[in-house]
């Protein structure tokens, strides 16, 4: 079993620095791309560089408000693991949804835009032979 904190990003290198060594840290987001000038964003790099193993992706919140679709975020889950990064990938119905009676239609489109992505990245990178992918729902 793995144990993962997620602060915010400003605190990731002191959680982690406070944590006991089996307990590890995720940010709760990043960039899909490398470098750039994509003002306050966070690059998957970057993490690296900091010793953050883990992303969350698939926030509900970013794919409403932000509209974050389905394939955009299997772009990022992609993009992490092939730099090395863990991911945990949420996926899941808005309120509409579930009374529409549509979650597994939702979910099902969800998870085959992340694996579809994780798949294509596997075939490409040797990297990602020692990926993994938690599904939060």
């Amino acid at each position: 079993m793995e144990v993962v904190v997620s602060p915010p990003f400003v605190f990731l290198t002191s959680v982690k620095s406070e944590l006991r060594p089996e307990i590890q840290v995720a940010a709760q987001n990043y960039w899909v791309k490398k470098g750039g000038a994509f003002t306050g964003e966070v690059s998957a790099e970057m993490l690296a560089n900091l010793g953050v193993p883990w992303v969350i992706l698939g926030h509900s919140e970013r794919r409403a408000l932000l509209n974050e679709t389905n394939e955009f975020v299997g772009d990022k889950v992609a993009y992490a693991l092939s730099q090395g990064l863990k991911v945990i990938a949420c996926v899941g119905e808005t309120l509409e949804q579930r009374e529409a009676g549509t979650t597994m239609e939702v979910v099902v489109a969800q998870t085959k835009a992340i694996a579809g992505n994780y798949f294509k990245t596997k075939l490409a990178s040797t990297v990602c032979q020692k990926s993994k992918i938690l599904f939060y729902l």
